[in-house]
């Protein structure tokens, strides 16, 4: 976990992402929180799937998520039948400034989002934001997630293509419509942008450190409503980054 740097804590510095590992006090924190009953900053809701979603089509496609920390969106995606990869970076921003500490200062434009490969045939678009919303982040928080605020945190869908844009559009339109959530979803569509992975560090970080108090306490959580409100889709084994570009 070296170069990670403390994170703004909107609710609890103690929850921040690297606080407890500079104060030294991961181990005696991660004991507590595993002892007490599991429960997430951003808790699951059960969502209607999308009326609308993508034609049928063959081979694999792309979608770029971004719902706050990186570390528990990919950590979602990872385990969603017919995802092939999911990997953690930045999007909206430049080349130049993709790079973690200076997207932390939140003044490059870029949101820590995740890259999803996918086989359509396997999982829909459509499906992938249904996770999104429902289990992966809170889409009615404005520019922040949990513990972690400014707009790098923000709730946005990168589409791809017009296709992804008008199921995301639909999508959103509907869920409001249904009132699903007790506030109006703030989630923005940009297009055209560029993806940039992220630091080897912190690719696989859900997996790797499952005792790290921030993924205990936010993430871990998201994985087990992932497994219990889409079973159909939960895969127990994850598609990891740096195992498949070490094969």
């Amino acid at each position: 976990m070296n170069g990670i740097k403390t994170k703004a804590a909107r609710r609890s510095p103690f929850f921040a992402r690297g606080a407890l590992a500079v104060l030294g006090l991961a181990a005696v924190a991660a004991t507590a929180l595993w002892q007490s009953p599991a429960r997430s900053a951003e808790d699951a809701v059960v969502i209607p799937p999308p009326a609308m979603d993508e034609k049928a089509a063959s081979g694999t496609e792309k979608a770029i998520f971004a719902g706050g920390c990186f570390w528990g969106v990919q950590g979602v995606f990872q385990h969603v039948k017919g995802v092939s990869k999911a990997v953690s970076g930045y999007t909206g921003g430049s080349a130049e400034n993709a790079v973690y500490e200076v997207v932390g200062t939140g003044r490059t434009g870029h949101a820590e989002s995740v890259e999803i490969t996918y086989d359509p045939s396997k999982v829909t678009y459509g499906q992938l934001l249904q996770v999104y919303f429902s289990v992966a982040h809170n889409p009615t928080q404005l520019n922040y997630q949990g513990p972690d605020s400014g707009t790098q945190y923000r709730s946005t869908i990168f589409a791809e293509n017009a296709e992804q844009k008008k199921v995301a559009e639909s999508y959103i339109a509907q869920l409001d419509k249904a009132k699903v959530f007790p506030k109006p979803i703030v989630t923005t569509l940009e297009t055209g942008k560029t993806f940039y992975p992220a630091e080897d560090y912190h690719q696989d970080f859900l997996t790797l450190n499952p005792t790290y108090p921030y993924i205990v306490y936010n993430d871990l959580p998201k994985i087990e409503n992932l497994k219990s409100l889409f079973p159909k889709l939960y895969s127990e084994k994850p598609v990891l980054v740096l195992a498949s570009s070490k094969s």
